[in-house]
């Protein structure tokens, strides 16, 4: 179609924008335009296409509506809060008899995750429900605490990824959201956790509805989840703390639970009362991906919590086992990167390398190495366990690199890669790994 009536905002110029069918309703776009991805429940309609061999979300609604969420979602992504990535507002479409379409709004589909209907080929079960509703209760409380009112709180709204047994939540629909400045009241995050509250149970019953709940599961006991979750981790940031003087040593503890859940502590009030016996504190801004941080910066891994946090592990103990404990940590990071993560992703095998992403399949590998090692009574060399997890976990598991539907939907799309994954099979990066080698 011509360009010339079309309104684009793009947060990088590319010319393949131009070659997707903006003159045809979304709704009518062909199988050529579109892959089949599963997504989640939404008030407009939602299709995926592939652009410069990316995917990409496309959102029919209103140009007002589509500039919004684009302005909101580049705001969240600077406050660095998990949402998707915005990439373009279309607007000023018009069909071939010159009649006008919605305006489009355009997101880059997020690598490795799941919308919830996806994390379970057959029924849910209370431990994933449990985590699906943890995952959301964490992205709530980083919402809530740089000012963002969702609105509409939901696992549909939602977008998942594995973290080292966990997962992780990402926002993905942000038009009823508003940011305020001055932080939310009580009242705006206790209206979002009903609005969750509401919302997630509504899910899980439809999911019992449809046979894909597992008997024995309260919807609304998982629904009241949330609840208990939130209000716990809100009050780990925000409280307010007093103690005795020779008690100093509670200030370190407070930061390392902080720490734990991982946030950071930005800043923090430390009052003494007028006769010297109690310390008050209270953390005022605190950002979340501590170990986040602490393993890109030393390895350049860019990965989930969680998984920095289990990474993180298995470089102190790498650290300690080969009595470095005095070295520079930088230096200790590259060897046990060299030595350690990289032969363990090498080792898999080219055409499994989509089933998961890299730091899941190491914590996996890492998992999988204690229980045989439990199972025997004793350490398994790491050959063995790469062989055993290869063989008898990876090989059965669905590719995640680009989402595939559950067994029901059986259209799918090329698998996309990790960046810094090799590109062929006979790429220098590909090269024969000999597993007694590893440490």
């Amino acid at each position: 179609m011509s360009s010339e009536s079309l309104s684009i905002t793009a947060s990088a110029i590319d010319p393949a924008l131009l070659s997707l069918p903006w003159n045809v309703p979304l709704a009518d776009w062909s199988s050529s335009d579109i892959v089949q991805l599963p997504k989640g429940l939404s008030r407009h309609l939602v299709r995926f296409a592939t652009l410069s061999g990316k995917v990409i979300a496309v959102k029919e609604t209103t140009g007002a509506m589509a500039r919004r969420e684009y302005d909101m979602l580049g705001n969240l992504t600077r406050l660095d809060v998990p949402c998707v990535d915005r990439f373009a507002v279309i607007d000023g479409r018009r069909d071939a008899n010159g009649e006008p379409l919605p305006a489009a709004l355009v997101t880059a589909h997020l690598k490795f995750s799941l919308p919830y209907r996806a994390l379970f080929t057959q029924v849910l079960r209370p431990n994933t429900a449990a985590r699906l509703v943890d995952a959301l209760a964490v992205l709530l409380v980083r919402l809530h605490n740089v000012g963002f009112f969702w609105g509409d709180v939901s696992l549909s709204n939602t977008l998942f990824r594995r973290d080292a047994g966990a997962f992780a939540a990402y926002l993905v629909d942000a038009e009823t959201g508003e940011l305020h400045e001055g932080g939310l009241t009580r009242g705006q995050r206790l209206h979002d956790l009903d609005v969750a509250r509401t919302n997630i149970a509504g899910e899980i019953m439809d999911l019992e509805a449809g046979g894909r709940l597992e008997g024995g599961i309260d919807a609304v006991e998982i629904a009241d989840g949330i609840m208990s979750s939130y209000h716990s981790l809100w009050a780990s940031l925000t409280d307010q703390e007093s103690f005795a003087v020779s008690e100093s040593w509670r200030i370190t503890e407070r930061v390392q639970r902080l720490n734990a859940l991982g946030f950071d502590i930005g800043e923090m009030s430390i009052q003494t009362a007028t006769d010297g016996t109690l310390v008050s504190i209270q953390p005022k801004v605190v950002d979340a991906g501590h170990h986040q941080r602490r393993l890109l910066r030393l390895t350049g891994l860019d990965v989930e919590e969680n998984q920095a946090r289990r990474l993180l592990n298995d470089l102190d103990e790498f650290r300690a086992r080969i009595s470095r404990i005095g070295s520079d940590e930088e230096m200790v990071a590259h060897e046990w990167l060299t030595r350690k993560f990289e032969p363990v992703i090498k080792a898999i095998p080219y055409d499994l390398r989509a089933k998961l992403e890299p730091a899941e399949v190491y914590h996996q590998v890492l998992e999988h190495s204690w229980y045989m090692s439990q199972n025997r009574g004793k350490s398994v060399p790491l050959a063995e366990v790469l062989t055993s997890y290869i063989d008898n976990v990876l090989r059965h598991r669905r590719d995640e690199a680009t989402v595939m539907g559950p067994p029901t939907e059986t259209t799918t799309i090329p698998v996309l890669r990790d960046d810094y994954m090799p590109q062929s099979p006979g790429s220098d990066d590909d090269e024969d790994i000999d597993w007694r080698d590893l440490v």
